[in-house]
């Protein structure tokens, strides 16, 4: 089987009755070319244009030498990024997917410089979620492709329509939290594995109980990746905790990503600053 994939069509694109229907069954959908070439271009003014976002790193995990670099924020904020996490055709596409209104959970650059970084072992993110008072799975991610993603330079692996199996207990293993080996492995018997490999501007939209993981870069290319996650509104965390309760999302025109100027000014994004207290746990947890 491959992938199940659709193309952007800017003109008018609509999550139909069939996607809806895969990406239930499945657990994702690949949604090719949904920033072209001029969105890229703009949001590299923020990525690698400036050191406003990229200082905010840190390190995570200590799986194999290969360490996760990443920076993770919990408010879109009005920078390009912001405008990215905020679009009409993103939060739309998502609203659709989880069937009501979404907001902002956060979002993250992750790090995957050539030759370097950083294994990520099978997990689902509603196995941290979960932790962080979320009753519900009416969540998802948005991974978009910074840089093309190969098998090579470690895409994602998933593991097709393992949401259906609930979610896993997670474990700390070797500095990462993942899902317990032996349910992954049971799991595993029942379902496909599918490297997700994305040119640069496509997009992952996945399930928060589709079990993924990543291995480590060892070719000569880089590979950058740009996160947004999505909770439905009426599933808001009943405790306070690492990522933001329900907070009402403004969505911008899709316009935005190509004509926003703000390359620099951070404020308001709730940049997370990891510590040994809260790298792996709820904070303020009542």
């Amino acid at each position: 089987m491959g992938l199940f994939e659709c193309q952007f069509d800017p003109k008018g694109f609509e999550v139909t009755p069939e996607i809806l229907d895969n990406y239930n069954k499945l657990g994702y959908v690949v949604i090719r070319g949904l920033f072209d070439s001029e969105d890229l271009e703009n949001i590299k003014k923020v990525v690698e244009g400036s050191d406003a976002l990229v200082k905010h790193a840190y390190t995570r995990g200590t799986i194999s030498d290969h360490p996760a670099t990443l920076a993770l924020w919990n408010q879109p904020g009005n920078d390009v990024t912001g405008m990215v996490a905020r679009c009409e055709k993103v939060v739309g596409i998502s609203e659709k997917l989880l069937g009501g209104e979404v907001y902002h959970y956060h979002s993250k650059l992750i790090m995957k410089n050539a030759n370097t970084g950083g294994k990520h072992i099978w997990h689902q993110d509603y196995g941290y979620w979960y932790q962080y008072g979320c009753l519900k799975p009416d969540m998802l991610t948005m991974f978009i492709a910074y840089d093309k993603c190969t098998k090579e330079n470690g895409c994602l692996e998933i593991l097709v329509g393992s949401h259906q199996y609930g979610r896993v207990d997670h474990l700390m293993i070797s500095g990462q939290q993942g899902a317990d080996p032996k349910r992954v492995g049971h799991i595993a018997k029942h379902t496909e594995s599918q490297f997700v490999e994305l040119n640069p501007g496509d997009a992952l939209f996945f399930h928060c109980n589709v079990l993924h993981q990543s291995q480590p870069n060892t070719s000569p290319n880089r590979r950058w990746a740009l996160i947004s996650a999505y909770n439905r509104a009426s599933n808001s965390p009943v405790i306070e905790s690492a990522h933001p309760q329900y907070t009402p999302l403004e969505k911008v025109p899709d316009s935005c990503v190509k004509e926003c100027k703000n390359y620099t000014d951070m404020s308001g994004k709730a940049f997370f600053k990891p510590t040994s207290n809260n790298l792996f746990q709820p904070i303020n947890t009542k």
